[in-house]
């Protein structure tokens, strides 16, 4: 009987960027994200997303939410919105009055995620739902899952991406790091004393004609990507030779 046919896997990633309201995702709110899928083995990008995030309030969570009585007048008051610090608006040039009048709710926005997540999972089984791709990418980590978590969606969060849970049981999903993938491919030169986005893609000869905008900040992540995936695919003139050490022992146990 003939052995039956293996389908080709397709993986996928999404490049992520958030612009936000200051550096920690505690209490610093998200104003706008961007995604792009592209697939890891022709290096195309086939779908985007992107979006400004209405102001929101902050919540509680996990340990920290607990039943408590309150008094009238503590539950008429307004709980705390999420800081935008004047400093972060400026750095990414967007404004409150962009946020309120084009941003979409925090918990559409989310959804929205999931959606292009599980439209970009394009091969069958866990290891081809898509893996996260960004420039400082642990940064943007933390916001996402504070999205997912305030949006009470970080369960479907779970499903949609590829990943694993940590010693605490808290989901954390698989992603690659542009900072340390130029580093590979740059460390031996060394006018190479800074690894910043637009470094790395002036280094490349990648157009980055908009920083700190969160879609052109994905596109130029994207293409160092491809560059550097170009060099391990295809190699490269100069690259230091794989030396091979002799063997201690013919056989090991598995």
């Amino acid at each position: 009987m003939a052995a039956p046919a293996l389908e080709p896997k397709i993986y996928t990633a999404i490049g992520l960027d958030f612009e936000t309201g200051g550096l920690d995702c505690t209490r610093c709110a998200c104003i706008q994200i961007a995604v792009q899928a592209i697939r890891l083995d022709t290096l195309e990008i086939f779908d985007r997303y992107s979006a400004y995030i209405a102001p929101y309030h902050k919540q509680e969570l996990g340990a920290a939410k607990r039943k408590v009585l309150k008094t009238k007048h503590e539950l008429s008051q307004p709980s705390e919105r999420m800081d935008y610090e004047q400093v972060a608006l400026d750095y990414s040039g967007i404004t409150m009055d962009t946020l309120i009048n084009q941003g979409a709710e925090l918990k559409e926005v989310a959804a929205g995620i999931i959606r292009f997540a599980n439209k970009s999972t394009l091969g069958k089984g866990a290891q081809c739902k898509p893996i996260l791709i960004g420039q400082n990418i642990a940064f943007d980590i933390g916001f996402l899952q504070q999205l997912m978590s305030y949006a009470g969606l970080a369960a479907e969060f779970e499903k949609a991406f590829a990943g694993k849970k940590d010693f605490h049981g808290n989901f954390q999903p698989l992603y690659i790091d542009t900072i340390p993938l130029a580093r590979l491919a740059l460390a031996a030169d060394p006018s190479m004393v800074s690894y910043k986005l637009e470094l790395i893609a002036e280094r490349f000869g990648i157009d980055l004609s908009d920083a700190h905008d969160a879609a052109a900040d994905v596109a130029a992540t994207l293409d160092i990507v491809r560059v550097c995936s170009a060099r391990l695919r295809n190699g490269e003139d100069g690259a230091a030779p794989v030396s091979r050490q002799p063997k201690t022992r013919d056989h090991f146990k598995i």
